[in-house]
């Protein structure tokens, strides 16, 4: 018998489908382009000397590279997460899960995120919830279910109200939504951290979610994936599809949205996605201040594939973020931090 495919589910497949075959990327740019690394042609370090690794809620990371929250809820969701999970074991880098609302409303699906703890036990793994959800009979305890489901080391609630707004029966109503978060924030078990899904964050937005005491905030700038793109390609009218269309040039760019977070939340460490497409443009993310630098769709694609591309997909980041790290004569990725970039 063919399993059942849920509403969500159908959604998560053609979330995937959509990804993987047609162009969503954003009108906008990440911003990083307007910025460039130091060169230091006398960098008195040795290639070798260049250390990637650094501590994050508990856990040591071989690289400062998260793969970014994509997907579940769908046994297609599930070889990929298992594929990426695997990787992440391999690698030593940490990992997101997709938004687990499925599995907390259908149980039966939880294997489809579950099986990224299986096959990394040791991973550094988030789980994922919209936190619009919060206001929407959503509470601590369906957190904690998330939480359990993948024993994860910290959550991830995602903002994403441009999304639900143009999205064919979306939750458009975000109001109370900082106090819940706090409510949250205050009470859950592991580590916060929120995040938006591609269009930034602002100076307001950060300064509230570090009074509602987030442990980090992942700001999924413009310049990636644009999901009213997505959502554009799976409108069921051409009504929808033409108010999808009109915000493929939404959104405060990653660059931007890191400094926002800088200036706002000083003290909130700051995780960079949105459009990422190598090593070098983690280090620049890292220069001007972030963490951790998450990449999507770029491991999506090598997960369509196999492990061992995933694999090889982290190692080429890795490697470009290595030699970048050298040619500024940075040993550590704190090395970075503001003193080597340049506003081109």
């Amino acid at each position: 018998m063919a399993e059942k495919v849920t509403p969500i589910g159908n959604r998560k497949n053609d979330h995937i489908r959509i990804n993987l075959e047609e162009n969503v990327r954003s009108g906008l740019t990440t911003g990083l382009e307007r910025y460039r690394l130091t060169h230091e042609a006398l960098p008195e370090i040795s290639l070798a000397d260049v250390d990637l690794k650094l501590p994050l809620f508990g856990k040591m990371l071989q690289a400062p590279l998260l793969i970014s929250s994509m997907t579940g809820g769908t046994p297609e969701a599930a070889l990929l997460n298992r594929r990426l999970a695997e990787a992440a074991r391999e690698t030593g880098i940490a990992m997101g899960l997709g938004s687990q609302r499925a599995a907390i409303e259908h149980p039966e699906l939880a294997g489809t995120f579950s099986v990224a703890r299986e096959a990394a036990p040791d991973a550094l793994l988030f789980a994922n919830l919209g936190a619009v959800q919060l206001v929407h009979g959503y509470g601590l305890e369906e957190c904690r279910r998330a939480v359990e489901m993948i024993d994860a080391d910290a959550l991830i609630l995602h903002l994403n109200p441009l999304q639900e707004a143009v999205q064919h029966g979306g939750d458009t109503d975000f109001r109370g939504l900082a106090e819940a978060i706090a409510g949250v924030c205050a009470a859950l078990e592991v580590p916060v951290i929120v995040k938006e899904v591609g269009w930034g964050i602002s100076e307001r937005t950060a300064r509230l979610l570090a009074e509602a005491g987030v442990s980090a905030i992942d700001v999924a700038g413009a310049g990636g994936t644009s999901w009213s793109q997505v959502e554009m390609h799976r409108a069921p009218d051409a009504f929808t599809r033409s108010l999808a269309a009109a915000f493929v040039d939404w959104g405060i760019p990653t660059a931007e949205s890191i400094r926002n977070v800088r200036r706002a939340a000083p003290k909130v460490p700051v995780i960079a996605s949105g459009g990422l497409r190598d090593g070098v443009e983690v280090a620049k993310a890292l220069a001007l201040g972030a963490r951790l630098g998450g990449m999507a769709g770029f491991f999506l694609r090598a997960a369509a594939e196999s492990t061992e591309a995933v694999v090889e997909a982290i190692r080429l980041v890795e490697a470009q973020l290595r030699v970048a790290m050298f040619a500024c004569g940075a040993r550590t990725p704190e090395e970075l931090g503001g003193r080597v970039i340049v506003d081109g």
